[in-house]
């Protein structure tokens, strides 16, 4: 019997050139009548940045903006995606309705197996794109940790 896809987890980080991999995620759910939820992962600050603005501000200052930045984010993060799939989507139906999203901050491949785990995906699709001429020989960071710690298949799509 051959595996079924009943949810896919869609990683990305929101690019304009990441297109290419949501219609992917959404062909792939229309072929396998499936659900999909759309996640993009928030990075947090580097280690010296983090210090540098510590010696500036109160630890509950600090965890105040902290907290007021990762709403607004969310919330300006959850509009594009709306936007994305509005526009990408013109008549198109997903077969289990409305798409889902999740918008979590952490380090992208560990919160994408997280995540594809939370959610019992059977597969993950996501984009990829080099930057140099040497990154052309290997895949992107995050796509090739997903890859290697995945225990679900992993659908990566080039990206121009």
């Amino acid at each position: 019997m051959l595996p079924e896809i009943n949810n896919i987890l869609y990683a990305s980080d929101m690019g304009k050139a990441s297109r290419p991999a949501f219609f992917r995620a959404v062909s792939e759910a229309l072929q396998h009548d499936a659900q999909i939820t759309y996640l993009h992962v928030m990075e947090p600050m580097n280690q010296s940045t983090e210090t540098m603005i510590e010696s500036y501000l109160s630890e509950d200052v600090l965890a105040s903006l902290r907290d007021k930045g990762v709403e607004s984010l969310k919330e300006k993060m959850t509009k594009r995606i709306e936007d994305v799939v509005r526009e990408g989507l013109v008549g198109i139906t997903l077969p289990q309705g409305e798409l889902l999203h999740k918008i979590e901050p952490g380090k992208p491949s560990k919160v994408i197996l997280k995540v594809a785990k939370e959610i019992n995906a059977d597969l993950i699709v996501m984009g990829t794109r080099t930057h140099s001429s040497i990154g052309k020989l290997l895949m992107g960071s995050t796509a090739q940790k997903v890859l290697q710690d995945s225990t679900i298949p992993v659908l990566v799509v080039p990206l121009k």
